[in-house]
């Protein structure tokens, strides 16, 4: 397999830089993904994902792992929470959060639900963006499958979701909460002036420099005192370089 010319081709036509990412990790998942289809060399597989739509997707999916849940970790949800309401919202009438690589939406809908409870009358912004946007639109219409929705507490369940065909819709409340936009992490521009960010199991698959790069530019991106969330497998040893605190485990303050 021609790597290189597969990498090249993905940017030019696809626009993810696969370079970014760990190589013996990428090489590894996508020779066993074309191993799955029966395709052997880089043209063959350029020739399938230039004309066949399924294939395309499901190589995004793939590579950009749309795995998620609601309140995942959720003892680490529980102290966002807390930080949230004693330190944010004491300072804050209202918050500007950003779920980076929101996947199918459960991570920013956790985060709306949070914010109605301890703030239901202020006009919270929260921005979700991934660089799919098949999951994108998948993520709006807000419909999940039980495995989804088991970390998500009995009074958010009765409150925002509704069952239907055996799948749990969000209520439109929580959807009104969260604006979704296409977004990647690694070529395109980042928004300002966040109060949390919260990227969760997506930096790991990167190399140092491009994780490197992206946590200074989240640290940029947030105020002074603004919170980075990240996910459970992914401490940031060297977080006072980018010029940050520890507020709790896998959470980090802006200083």
């Amino acid at each position: 397999m021609d790597f290189e010319k597969f990498e090249a081709w993905v940017l030019k036509d696809i626009g993810i830089n696969l370079s970014a990412y760990k190589s013996n990790q990428l090489h590894r998942r996508i020779s066993s993904l074309m191993a799955r289809i029966g395709v052997k060399t880089a043209d063959e597989y350029i020739t399938l994902l230039k004309k066949d739509e399924k294939e395309r997707q499901k190589f995004l999916d793939f590579i950009t792992i749309n795995v998620s849940e609601f309140f995942r970790n959720p003892e680490m949800f529980e102290e966002l929470r807390k930080i949230i309401n004693n330190d944010l919202l004491k300072n804050n009438r209202s918050l500007r959060v950003w779920s980076a690589a929101c996947s199918i939406g459960a991570e920013p809908y956790s985060l709306a639900m949070i914010l109605n409870e301890l703030s239901p009358n202020s006009r919270n912004y929260i921005l979700a963006t991934d660089i799919d946007n098949t999951i994108i639109n998948k993520a709006k219409a807000g419909e999940y499958n039980e495995s989804e929705i088991r970390n998500v507490k009995k009074d958010y369940m009765n409150n925002h979701f509704t069952l239907k065909n055996d799948k749990y819709l969000i209520d439109n409340k929580m959807k009104s909460m969260v604006t979704f936009k296409k977004h990647d992490l690694i070529l395109d521009r980042y928004e300002k002036d966040f109060d949390i960010i919260v990227c969760r199991n997506v930096v790991i698959y990167f190399n140092t420099d491009v994780k490197n790069a992206i946590y200074k530019k989240f640290a940029e991106s947030l105020k002074p005192g603004g919170l980075l969330f990240v996910g459970a497998t992914e401490s940031i040893y060297n977080y006072r370089e980018y010029g940050f605190e520890k507020a709790s485990t896998f959470i980090y303050r802006k200083l």
